[in-house]
């Protein structure tokens, strides 16, 4: 609560110090505003020195009204960017210089030779030396060592995660903590232009561009604004000579034609377009989700292509053993227990399952095993396989073409069923692993991947939304289609490299279609590089998150469905309050004019259909409701506007009964209620 009135009060702050011209001059429509606000105070004062013109009450309500529509918009923008200054003051706790043991080599560990100096003065290539408890000093990739880091300063996840030298999670970022063993990093950026500054920087959207979006609907608004204008400046002729010519009425003046300007201008969303950006992107940032550019949101919204990895992402990414399949004259049993005998020292997860799986079909234990007995053969990329020998068995489990190798090479047979057995399990999605007992072949363990939960209620959203998914594999083309069809996939890529992963995607594009993917990988940069929205995990390679416009921090490739939605928020958003906007203007006209020309033009008392008592309470009520309707969409600016998987014609339809029929009848109800309040107090 205290943090929510903080940011109202900065916001209240900086809306005044918006009032400045060279903020202004940044949004065309308001600046009309605000030169009308000008004008409008400056008439009030010159109105003192004449008894001629408009009435000073008039005039000085007018001239309030006007600049209460200013700091309004103003405020809608400040009280969007105050989230981001909040977020980004939790990222600047994480941000510290601190002392850090710089070495030339690794060899310098071992020998003490430490050069002290602090984080900021670390230079890109660098090597530094940091133990557990100690604080990683700058951006940099892993290179010797591998430990466990609290990155909870930067993702808001307490669990810690792996770090370690090599493959895909080698990449460290500054201000994260280490928590077991040591790391040697290699820093990867100067001072000032780390992970963590960048974060900041976008954050509190210091340097937020205008999109093409929204520099598109910018130049539409302007155009509107300048037709609505010339028409304004031609009131003042037109209903002089009108009324000379009808020998009755009178001419507009001044203050009035700048209230009509102010009133028939698309000031509503000129006002919020600025905050419906910022919102979007502090949207994203409470997914923790960094977006590197406001056109990489617009462009989820767009998105109709998805391309994501299995695993990890439509599975759990850790297989799990479901069903021992032994060949012909073997018991299912015997084969269970040379299996759990084969994974007791395997600690992944694979080699867990397999024991878990023995003891829950046949209630196999695991035994008390001590050195002399027996013999642990960890798994090697060289042999891949691995095993135990114990009592006299030598127990081997790994790949079939693998294990096949080791039992002929022993003068085994190696079993048709086998085989069959293998092509099935494949045929099936599954990975399947050789048991080899004493150079006999004992069957075949079933490793399933596992699809995750509600994947492919998610899927079948996406194509309810129009967009594609694609999975992409390393996985044969058998074992990919089996999981592609489980998991609801509209096509899958399998043995993807990265030359094919960026080939499919340029071939998307040149048919126009915008590509999304997720990567983490430095094999995926080429890809993230070329995608139009590309997610790269924050456990990934530098590479990998230098080619993406975006960063998950919490390294879930499914966030990318998120994105989507939240771009597609943002776009419907933005489109359902520019509907509202310009169907306001057509109530207003509808509204004002037929007062304002009664005087000359009597038979125009018939499109009065609101019944207004005076052009003066017209006017005021317009103007009042114009500056009022600013902040009653505030909240909707910054929530965004409720979203549903629907087809985009159907949204459409839905947006334009809502917010353009609404837009409609809103001001006439609005503007005759404060006509009749005005009225019972002028009157």
């Amino acid at each position: 609560m205290e943090n929510k009135q903080h940011i109202f009060q900065d916001a209240l702050k900086a809306s005044i110090k918006k009032l400045s011209p060279k903020v202004q001059i940044q949004n065309p429509v308001m600046l009309v505003v605000y030169i009308g606000a000008v004008l409008s105070t400056i008439i009030y004062f010159l109105s003192f020195m004449s008894d001629q013109g408009a009435d000073p009450f008039f005039i000085f309500v007018i001239a309030l009204v006007l600049w209460l529509t200013i700091l309004f918009a103003n405020f809608a923008e400040a009280i969007a960017e105050g989230r981001g200054k909040a977020q980004a003051a939790s990222l600047k706790q994480a941000k510290q210089d601190v002392l850090t043991r710089k070495i030339n080599s690794i060899e310098d560990i071992k020998t003490q030779q430490f050069i002290s100096l602090k984080s900021s003065d670390l230079k890109k290539g660098d090597l530094v030396y940091v133990e557990a408890g100690e604080q990683i000093p700058m951006d940099g990739d892993v290179v010797e060592g591998a430990a466990s880091v609290d990155e909870s300063a930067i993702t808001g996840e307490s669990a810690p995660v792996i770090r370690e030298s090599g493959g895909d999670r080698s990449a460290v970022t500054g201000g994260t903590t280490i928590v077991s063993d040591f790391l040697v990093i290699k820093v990867t950026s100067e001072s000032g232009e780390s992970f963590l500054d960048k974060m900041i920087s976008m954050v509190e959207g210091t340097e937020r561009k205008k999109t093409p979006n929204e520099i598109g609907l910018q130049i539409i608004l302007i155009m509107l604004t300048i037709i609505f204008l010339v028409v304004s400046v031609t009131l003042l002729p037109f209903t002089k000579f009108s009324s000379e010519l009808a020998g009755q009425g009178e001419m507009l003046n001044l203050i009035t034609v700048i209230a009509l300007l102010v009133c028939l201008a698309p000031t509503t969303i000129g006002a919020l377009v600025s905050s419906i950006g910022i919102a979007g992107m502090s949207r994203l940032n409470k997914e923790n989700v960094i977006a590197m550019s406001g056109r990489a949101i617009e462009a989820a919204g767009d998105v109709d292509i998805l391309l994501l990895d299995k695993t990890g992402t439509i599975t759990l990414g850790n297989r799990r053993a479901s069903e021992f399949l032994p060949v012909d004259g073997v018991k299912e049993e015997e084969l269970a227990d040379a299996a759990q005998l084969s994974s007791l020292a395997d600690e992944t997860a694979e080699g867990r399952s397999i024991v878990v799986l023995a003891k829950e079909r046949f209630d196999i234990r695991g035994r008390e095993l001590n050195d002399q007995e027996v013999n642990f053969i960890e798994f090697t990329a060289k042999t891949r396989m691995s095993g135990i020998d114990y009592q006299g068995d030598e127990i081997r489990k790994g790949a079939a073409d693998t294990m096949k190798s080791y039992v002929e090479s022993l003068g085994g047979t190696y079993p048709e069923s086998c085989d069959k057995l293998v092509q099935r399990v494949a045929s099936e999605g599954g990975t399947p692993l050789v048991v080899v007992k004493n150079k006999q072949v004992l069957g075949v363990i079933y490793l399933k991947d596992i699809v995750k939960n509600g994947v492919k209620e998610k899927f079948e959203d996406m194509r309810r939304m129009g967009i594609k998914t694609i999975m992409i594999t390393g996985d044969n083309p058998m074992t990919a289609a089996a999981i592609a069809a489980e998991a609801g996939v509209d096509d899958f890529l399998a043995e993807a490299t990265p030359e094919n992963k960026m080939s499919l995607i340029k071939d998307y594009q040149e048919k126009g279609h915008l590509v999304a993917m997720t990567g983490d990988g430095t094999n995926d940069a080429p890809a993230l590089a070329q995608a139009d929205v590309a997610v790269a995990m924050n456990t990934g390679t530098q590479a990998a998150k230098e080619a993406g416009n975006m960063i998950d921090l919490d390294s879930s490739p499914t966030k990318l469905i998120s994105i989507v939605k939240i771009g597609k928020q943002l776009l419907m958003t933005r489109g359902a309050l520019t509907t509202f906007s310009i169907a306001n203007d057509i109530a207003k006209y509808f509204a004002i004019i037929p007062v304002l020309f009664f005087s000359i033009y009597p038979s125009l008392e018939a499109l009065n259909i609101m019944n207004l008592t005076s052009p003066t309470t017209a006017i005021l009520s317009a103007v009042i409701y114009n500056a009022l309707i600013i902040i009653a969409l505030i909240p909707l600016s910054l929530k965004g506007v409720s979203y549903k998987e629907k087809p985009a014609n159907k949204i459409l339809s839905h947006n334009l009964l809502v917010y353009g029929l609404g837009g409609i009848i809103a001001p006439f109800i609005a503007i005759k209620l404060i006509d009749m309040f005005l009225t019972l107090i002028i009157m």
